[in-house]
């Protein structure tokens, strides 16, 4: 099958429509299903620039981005946080002044 304007966009339809059901099934499922359109636009913001189109793959890549760190952001924060609690714990140990 050789894509065509009127193929691809098919295709896209129906990848768009299967995203948008798959993230409906469930709270796990629709987490990680979000997480997969700011890496596709991450993806499809490389492959533009790979192919020359710089501004074009500029933008995907940083709306890929910010919306890959906002989706992040408490697993980050939960890191930073524990992170936080290890090295308050290391400065009791080692009961040094700073």
């Amino acid at each position: 099958m050789k894509l065509q304007g009127k193929n691809a966009f098919a295709i896209i339809l129906i990848g768009c429509g299967a995203l948008i059901l798959l993230g409906k099934l469930g709270p796990l499922l629709g987490w990680i299903m979000s997480l997969l359109v700011p890496i596709a636009l991450l993806a499809f913001g490389y492959l533009a620039i790979k192919n020359g189109k710089n501004f074009i793959g500029a933008v995907l890549m940083i709306l890929g981005a910010i919306m890959l760190f906002g989706r992040l952001m408490p697993l980050i924060g939960l890191i930073v946080a524990v992170l936080l609690i290890g090295y308050g714990i290391s400065m009791f140990k080692n009961k040094r002044t700073y």
